[in-house]
């Protein structure tokens, strides 16, 4: 092939191919095809960090197929996303296909459109290394942390924790969030309402004796209400101004993240598969070919002078001249380290309006596409005008109380316009109408209500408003802000409770305490922020990314080293007393520990009649049931367990429990998974026949069994295996059911010894 263009994806693959000749082959990479091993550190700090990369396992077969289209002429085209991940992309793909002597070309456009990409192709460039070392100097020194730092969370917290430098700051967050709200002290105050009549409208009580204060009782209210009702109401004052508003900026990564959770219920990482579909640009619209939004991993609130022309002359032809501006309206962005050479998100053609799309669209791809058509069309519109009314009204028997009524009307729309443009409309009305009155009226008062109110708790953060609070801190940058949330809910430090907010799991209030007390630094925003500034220095080449790795690293190292050996255990959370055992008198608590939070009957220290210790009796805590919340009759029920459901045909006891890969059956030494049922209810004759099921399950799966050497012909999921004792090993693909039936004990012994490195399999979970 003359000339090969590497994407990074199939389907971006799909659109650019429509725009180039046949001397043009367009491929992906999926992503990245080298990374660090990951059984080992991965890089040398005793040689200036050196990396040690290799191709991934699962891109073995996609740098081959890439290879086979390469020959000493094929010019190669590089044209992975315009950011520090996608120029990382780029540059391994070099080594990887060992393509060095080529013509390498690096390409890059903000939006797929045939103009973008055949203009791209027209001016390519060279790999910005400032940017490979940037994102270098990210990986390795997150390597650093997560390899460093979560074996040492395994020894003093539990087996299989993980730790990270953006995930674990995130979950510090969230944790100091509930902290807060623990600590709050709510504080009740009233609010006094007079309702009007001739003409209908209401009036809030603002200031007695021209002093704003807080009505903190009921007492007072009614004594309130009681010198109110029976003065006369009188409108003292009416105060009217003009203002004018101004559109929201263009949308970046966090803030169409916000907006899309907001308005529209999208979850962060939700929002970015969707912007992900409508930027490739795979979807059959009649007239129109390539992606319908630029780029959508950007800090950046520029627009580019083709937009805002675009945008003048759609506003003019839609709207009319009045609604459109003399000069486009700029924003500059204050996030930190904002790429201001890119471009905000927007749609390619803002003369697609949404509605000429919508058949094309799926649900979810109109809507998040809408939102970015309105919101776009809505910066370079002019200010909306509106016109605000305050009343002043004072109770005429000693003036001593004022009421106030605030209303306003939109004299100019606006850019709300576009808000209201189609059938759909994501902007609240802003409009609340007050009677035209005048000046010194006597108004009738039909009723004053008094209500009761409590001031309210910190909320909870959303995934929305945890990226806003992360991009404020300068902690993460546009492609790190999803992955970050799913990250630590996969993880279970974090929780999303029924009203999608975000609240700390025990694990990861226990993780955070740890790395708190031990490695402040870690979980320290300011600190965090400065390492992504080090990041930006790196890309713009003012400093080298060795230097920011090695003002880390070696401290850190030495840390770990100190903590493994002195830093006590990690302290878990007191129980929680829930209440006493009906049937024993015995205390329920439930608590947090080394393997996840549990319910416990009875104590260390309990005895019976006859002065002997009782073990306490322990249950674990399902993840769909909070330890904070978990209730007395919960625990009774998980407390159930283990138990004898009855005797199968042998006389043998037929137990269910719940372990640590789940509830299962047991019958003496053997263990039967289950897989729907509860194990709370499920009842003997269905354990027999989940049991009955099993065994038959498994003697199909069962080739040959050389029993007095515990060893185990098996089909398992990835095709046949040994499992020999407690271990199992690969088989030759080779062999058929025939061929492996005829196997003697020496023959799977040979083939045990002489095990291909890395040939066992992982041992099966019951």
């Amino acid at each position: 092939m003359k000339n090969l263009v590497i994407v990074e994806s199939p389907a971006k693959a799909r659109t650019i191919s429509k725009f180039l000749s046949n001397d043009y082959l367009v491929m992906a990479s999926m992503g990245h095809v080298r990374d660090l091993p990951k059984s080992t550190l991965g890089f040398d700090p005793e040689n200036e960090f050196k990396p040690k990369y290799q191709i991934s396992k699962d891109k073995s077969k996609i740098i081959k197929e890439l290879k086979a289209k390469i020959d000493k002429d094929t010019v190669i085209y590089l044209a992975a996303d315009e950011d520090r991940e996608g120029e990382a992309i780029a540059w391994h793909l070099i080594p990887a296909l060992k393509c060095e002597k080529n013509p390498i070309k690096r390409i890059v456009f903000h939006e797929i459109t045939k103009s973008a990409v055949l203009e791209a192709i027209k001016n390519p460039r060279e790999i910005d290394q400032n940017l490979v070392d940037a994102q270098q100097a990210r990986r390795i020194l997150d390597r650093a942390v997560g390899y460093k730092l979560s074996p040492l969370l395994w020894k003093k917290v539990r087996y299989g924790l993980s730790a990270g430098r953006v995930q674990s700051v995130a979950v510090r967050i969230i944790v100091d969030r509930e902290n807060e709200i623990r600590a709050f002290k709510k504080e009740e105050f009233w609010k006094i309402k007079a309702k009007f009549t001739n003409p209908d409208f209401e009036a809030l009580l603002v200031k007695i004796e021209n002093k704003t204060i807080k009505i903190t009782n009921e007492k007072d209210a009614t004594n309130i209400r009681q010198a109110c009702i029976n003065g006369d109401f009188v409108l003292t004052q009416v105060e009217q101004n003009e203002s004018k508003r101004n559109p929201s900026a263009p949308y970046t990564t966090s803030t169409l993240q916000q907006d899309a959770s907001s308005k529209l219920g999208f979850s962060v990482k939700q929002t970015m598969v969707v912007a992900q579909k409508l930027y490739e640009g795979s979807i059959n619209i009649p007239g129109h070919s390539g992606g319908l939004i630029t780029y959508m991993r950007t800090d950046s609130l520029n627009l580019s002078n083709s937009a805002t022309t675009m945008a003048k002359d759609l506003i003019n032809d839609t709207f009319g001249d009045k609604y459109s501006l003399k000069t486009p309206r700029r924003y500059k962005s204050k996030s930190k380290g904002a790429q201001e050479a890119h471009e905000a998100i927007r749609p390619v053609n803002l003369f697609l309006k949404p509605k000429d799309v919508r058949d094309y669209l799926d649900g979810s791809q109109y809507r998040l596409y809408s939102l970015i058509w309105k919101r776009t069309v809505a910066t370079q519109m002019s200010q909306a005008v509106v016109a605000n009314t305050t009343y002043n009204i004072e109770v005429s028997n000693d003036k001593k109380y004022q009421f106030q009524a605030k209303g306003n009307k939109i004299i100019f729309d606006g850019f709300m316009k576009v808000y209201s443009f189609d059938k759909d409309s994501y902007q609240n009305n802003t409009e609340s109408f007050l009677p035209v009155i005048k000046q010194g009226q006597i108004l009738t008062c039909k009723d004053i209500e008094n209500t009761q109110h409590f001031t309210k708790p910190p909320s909870r953060y959303t995934e929305a408003s945890l990226v806003k609070k992360l991009e404020s801190e300068g902690i993460g940058r546009p492609s790190t802000y999803a992955p970050t949330i799913s990250t630590i809910q996969a993880r279970d430090y974090v929780v999303k409770t029924d009203d999608k907010k975000l609240a700390p799991a025990p694990i990861g209030e226990v993780v955070n305490s740890f790395l708190m007390e031990h490695f402040k630094d870690i979980v320290d925003t300011g600190f965090t922020a400065s390492v992504e500034e080090s990041f930006d220095k790196i890309a713009d080449g003012k400093i080298k990314w060795q230097s920011v790795l090695a003002n880390f690293y070696h401290e850190f190292a030495k840390t770990i080293e100190d903590k493994e050996e002195n830093a006590p255990r990690a302290k878990f959370n007191d129980a929680k007393l829930l209440g006493n055992d009906p049937k024993t008198n015995k205390q329920i608590s439930a608590s947090v520990g080394r393997f996840g939070p549990y319910v416990q009957l009875g104590k260390k220290d309990d005895k019976d009649e006859n002065g002997k210790e009782i073990k306490p009796k322990f249950a674990s805590i399902p993840k769909d049931i909070s330890v904070d919340k978990i209730t007395l009759e919960q625990a009774l029920v998980l407390l159930q367990l283990p138990k004898v459901l009855g005797l199968d045909d042998d006389g043998n006891e037929i137990k269910v429990n719940v372990g640590r890969f789940g509830p299962y059956l047991q019958i003496k030494q053997e263990y039967f998974s289950i897989k729907e049922d509860d194990p709370y209810t499920i009842t003997k004759n269905r354990a027999i026949e989940v049991i009955k099921a099993l065994k038959e399950e498994k003697a199909k799966a069962i080739i040959k069994d050389f029993k007095d050497k515990e060893t185990t012909l098996l089909y398992g999921k990835y095709g046949a295996y040994i499992k020999h004792k407690k271990k199992n090993y690969k088989l030759p693909k080779k062999l058929d059911e025939s061929k492996l039936k005829a196997l003697t004990y020496e023959e799977v012994e040979h083939i045990i010894k002489n095990q291909p490195k890395g040939g066992r399999v992982a041992r099966k979970r019951k």
